[in-house]
């Protein structure tokens, strides 16, 4: 009787609920629970039992009817349920729809250092010696670039055990300093960097990728790099959107996949300086530029080959004892990184001349050719491969970044849904792919790299000072983890010393990225701060939603009482 009511509400507003009942010897319980946190729409939890068929009840995203109606309408529970809701506890650490603990160390590891490792390294080493001006210079950048993230690292590590929440700095954010800067990080995450730093990717994948099909010297066409940018981004979000499990298992196989092929570099470029090929480490200072703009400049391109550091506060809630799991990936992760960079550096400088690599597009590539004879085309699908895992690890955080952001508030409620089967947030996945590759517009990495690492570098900021904040304002609350305080000064230096000298060199540019910044406040004011919001768009975003909880088959994430 409950669904004929439902359904006599759906007819009115010209919407079918289709349900389909399936018995099988093993009967299915379904609990349909009304819940009010939205005046303006219904949700649909499943509780399903072990041996379930696919049963799906979605209810009207528009209803009139009183609280004391939708009270009168809740089912009774039976014991059916109860011994669903034992049997979900036993198999999956909890019954019902919501992100589920399934990530442990070596996922941890694999997805913060194939988040880590994407193009940047086959890439940035050119613009890096172009901006340093030497080799010593650059091997030095390098070098703090890895101690630099690794300190911010520890930082978000203590405030996400204390917050224990997903969404990085988006929760510290809002924690400390409440929600406008918090929208302006989510704003400014979901419109520069992520997508920015998920088209570079997309392009430097194509660009390898192709090498091997195309003649010597020859570059591909730029359309053709963007197609091949943006099936990446597609195939990649439908990885995501089936399970987790399949998710961190690609992850896996592409982390190795990369640090195999970084390591092969690593050894040529040794066998190299073993017999005599020193001769760029005769003067390493040689040509030092010491200007602090270009050498702040130097180190966005370093900063971005290191980003997705923090990868593993961004899925905080879908790791296993994150309190031992969370410090020993991120430990783990940056310290082999950081040695990896500066060896793979050491032999990119072993067999190419400073000339040579600030000549060519694709270091890597060019390496191979000078080193590998007839095995050179090994070197662009191993480093296609790498890129596409720091794609995986990128889509796969951002998809909670979105998820947390909606249960928040700050985003629409259709975000913050779950498929009821795979318990995956196939909207906000959907969101992350389509923004993405909207950023194929233009194929300039040059200006993408200095455009991302700006923004970024302005809100990092704002996080360590959320950090100083907690401290001060909050310096009882409970921390599982408390780092020495000489980690975030020496990260709050860094982020101010890379904000402020690339407006000397880039204002132009930099003033660009902060109008985009700024378009975030009245998107904020319109959108979230303002109580009479236009009756229109609330129908609009109510029947958005409700047309992607039947499409999808998302609810509402079950809360955890």
């Amino acid at each position: 009787m409950n669904g004929d009511k439902l359904r006599m509400k759906n007819k009115e507003l010209n919407f079918a609920a289709k349900t389909t009942n399936l018995n099988m010897e093993n009967e299915e319980s379904v609990q349909t629970e009304v819940s009010t946190s939205h005046p303006r729409q219904l949700h649909t939890t499943l509780s399903l039992s072990k041996h379930r068929t696919q049963q799906t009840e979605l209810d009207s995203p528009v209803n009139k009817e009183s609280k004391a109606d939708v009270h009168k309408r809740e089912p009774e529970k039976d014991k059916n349920v109860e011994d669903v809701g034992k049997m979900c506890s036993e198999e999956q650490g909890g019954c019902g729809v919501k992100l589920k603990r399934e990530l442990g160390l070596l996922d941890c590891v694999g997805f913060t250092m194939g988040n880590i490792i994407g193009s940047g390294i086959f890439v940035s080493p050119r613009m890096v010696l172009q901006y340093t001006g030497s080799v010593g210079m650059s091997l030095v950048v390098w070098a703090v670039s890895g101690v630099v993230c690794l300190c911010g690292a520890f930082c978000c590590t203590e405030m996400s055990l204390m917050l224990q929440e997903s969404g990085g700095s988006y929760i510290y954010l809002r924690e400390a300093f409440g929600p406008i800067p918090a929208f302006l990080y989510l704003w400014q995450t979901i419109i520069i960097s992520e997508p920015t730093n998920k088209a570079i990717v997309g392009l430097i994948f194509a660009n390898y990728i192709l090498k091997p099909f195309l003649p010597d010297c020859q570059e591909p066409p730029q359309s053709t790099l963007r197609i091949v940018g943006i099936l990446l981004i597609v195939t990649i979000s439908w990885v995501n959107s089936r399970k987790v499990k399949w998710a961190t298992r690609v992850q896996n196989i592409l982390s190795f996949t990369k640090v195999l092929s970084l390591i092969m570099i690593i050894v040529i470029g040794i066998y190299y300086l073993a017999w005599g090929r020193t001769h760029n480490y005769d003067d390493v200072m040689a040509g030092t530029n010491w200007h602090p703009a270009l050498i702040a400049t130097a180190f966005y391109h370093t900063l971005f080959t290191y980003s997705g550091w923090a990868t593993t506060t961004w899925i905080l809630e879908e790791v296993k004892d994150p309190l031992r799991n969370v410090p020993r990936a991120i430990i783990i992760s940056l310290t082999s990184i950081t040695m990896i960079y500066i060896l793979t550096n050491v032999a990119y400088f072993a067999v190419l001349t400073p000339s040579q690599m600030l000549s060519s597009a694709a270091v890597a590539v060019v390496f191979g050719n000078l080193t590998m004879g007839v095995m050179a085309w090994m070197i662009p699908i191993l480093v296609a491969s790498s890129t596409s895992g720091s794609t995986n690890g990128g889509i796969f955080a951002n998809a909670r970044l979105l998820f947390v952001s909606s249960r928040r508030g700050q985003l629409p409620q259709l975000f913050s849904h779950l498929h009821v089967d795979n318990c995956t947030p196939i909207p906000a996945l959907i969101f992350v792919a389509t923004i993405t590759t909207l950023m194929f517009v233009t194929s300039d990495m040059i200006v993408l790299i200095n455009y991302f690492s700006f923004t970024n570098n302005l809100l990092e900021l704002g996080t360590i000072g959320a950090f100083f904040w907690l401290r001060i304002k909050q310096p009882d609350r409970h921390r599982p983890i408390k780092v020495w305080i000489g980690f975030p000064i020496i990260y709050f230096i860094v982020c101010v010393f890379l904000v402020v000298f690339p407006l000397i060199l880039q204002p132009l540019e930099m003033l660009v990225a902060v109008i985009v910044l700024g378009t975030a406040l009245p998107v904020y004011y319109f959108t979230i701060h303002r109580q009479n919001k236009p009756q229109k768009l609330l129908q609009v975003m109510d029947k958005v939603t409700y047309l992607c909880q039947l499409v999808f088959l998302t609810v509402a994430e079950e809360k955890t009482v």
